[in-house]
């Protein structure tokens, strides 16, 4: 590959070089997050190509910062994250945190179900919820390009994202517009005032819709105040950066 570097020997620069180039930052934050195959990776990034992607972990691992181990049975990879990368972790997680509250506002384009799955699937309290298997069902209005429905589904203490039908039966379903439930699961507006409002809907047996707000973390960053835009105006509680101790994953 031909040489991208800024000519420079400051630190900054030459980790701008490895950090900086489109995806990878995200990419790394993934393995950070746990994910140690190329699917998981990948569903954590669901707008990068299965070629970029491969690219980009190539990259990392060329820069010292994941190891590639092949799978036993030979189908695949595991990617581990070397002392380089482990370092990342509080430097990504601040700067999410900076993102949170100075970023640009939300668009329409940013509004991915695909990644909203994923950070879901990462963020809810199972020990909060019913023993056996429990199947939630989201479907959104005011998504783009069509996909506007997933499912979760709990057993045995994991968490399964599905962007098909598992097949199992559906005991709740929580509905709404996807920018609205962005807004509260990133923080901007309270989840619990928007269920009694009807602006989230939540549909299946009394006990479950009466436990769905503890079922839903939030995302990690949400207690972190917004202080830029009109998203500012949402947030009502204003607790300190250093309030939030609890891992990224997903945004």
């Amino acid at each position: 590959m031909p040489y991208r570097g800024y000519g420079q020997y400051c630190p900054l620069a030459l980790a701008a070089e490895v950090l900086c180039e489109r995806w990878t930052l995200l990419v790394i934050s993934r393995v950070i997050d746990g994910c140690t195959r190329f699917n998981d990776i990948h569903r954590g990034v669901p707008k990068i190509s299965a070629t970029l992607l491969s690219k980009r972990l190539a990259h990392l691992e060329e820069a010292g910062l994941i190891t590639r181990q092949a799978l036993p049975n030979g189908r695949g990879f595991s990617y581990e994250l070397t002392e380089a990368a482990q370092e990342l972790d509080p430097i990504i997680m601040s700067l999410a945190a900076w993102g949170q509250k100075w970023s640009r506002d939300m668009e329409h384009a940013d509004l991915d179900p695909a990644f909203l799955a994923w950070s879901m699937h990462t963020r809810l309290n199972i020990a909060a919820m019913p023993p056996g298997r429990t199947v939630m069902e989201f479907e959104f209005s005011g998504t783009h390009k069509g996909f506007s429905r997933f499912w979760l589904v709990v057993e045995d203490g994991g968490v399964d994202m599905c962007l098909k039908f598992p097949g199992f039966e559906v005991d709740v379903t929580v509905s709404a517009d996807i920018k609205r439930f962005v807004e509260a699961w990133r923080g901007f507006r309270n989840l619990r005032d928007e269920i009694a409002s009807g602006h989230i809907s939540i549909e299946g047996k009394e006990v479950y819709r009466r436990q769905v707000p503890d079922w839903l973390m939030l995302s990690a960053l949400s207690k972190v105040p917004r202080l830029r835009g009109r998203e500012r105006d949402f947030f009502e509680a204003i607790p300190t950066v250093e309030d939030t101790t609890e891992r990224l994953a997903g945004g």
